[in-house]
């Protein structure tokens, strides 16, 4: 597999591009995206389960079961449920953000797709999203994944990375320049 951007030298790019071959390898890419959707919905709206994966004071028996109830919970696909299994077993759960953003990365390159990195400093709606798709469409030429995140420090606006490029109109880098400007 050709290194995508870089993915493969991290060790977050090597456990998703392993996930990524064996769902491309099996078919299964649609499912196996779906469920780290879901994972990545769970990471943002519950403190809970951010600390499980964030906490290296966690056992690696305890973070197992967790991770197992959570998958099943969740409905996660089996791959998926595995996986995650493993990065619990090898104390990797940490890592976990970056493997999903690594993976759908890479799974947006397989279809022939960009993707975009986008921070909000609020969650965006579908049509939102939409809307925001249509338009980055329209400036690429080409269709656009997009990679949500949330962080209320940029009080408004986006902030928007393709690839080396980003858009910053966030009001946070708004206000800094501003103030920046007045001391002159």
């Amino acid at each position: 597999m050709e290194n995508s951007g870089g993915i493969q030298a991290s060790l977050s790019g090597r456990y998703a591009t392993a996930l990524f071959e064996l769902a491309r390898d099996s078919k299964t890419l649609p499912q196996i995206e779906a469920s780290l959707g879901g994972v990545r919905q769970a990471l943002d709206e519950s403190p809970t389960f951010r600390l499980l994966v964030a906490s290296p004071v966690v056992s690696r028996g305890d973070a197992t079961k967790a991770v197992a109830a959570v998958a099943a919970e969740m409905q996660l696909d089996a791959t998926t449920a595995n996986f995650l299994g493993v990065l619990a077993q090898n104390r990797r759960l940490s890592q976990l953000p970056a493997i999903i953003r690594a993976f759908r990365l890479l799974a947006a390159n397989h279809r022939g797709e960009t993707t975009a990195e986008v921070t909000s400093a609020h969650p965006l709606d579908a049509e939102q999203v939409d809307a925001l798709k249509q338009q980055l469409r329209q400036r690429l030429g080409r269709d656009v994944s997009v990679d949500l995140s949330v962080d209320p420090s940029l009080l408004g606006g986006l902030v928007v990375k393709i690839g080396s490029q980003m858009i910053d109109s966030s009001i946070k880098t708004r206000l800094n320049s501003l103030a920046h400007a007045m001391k002159g």
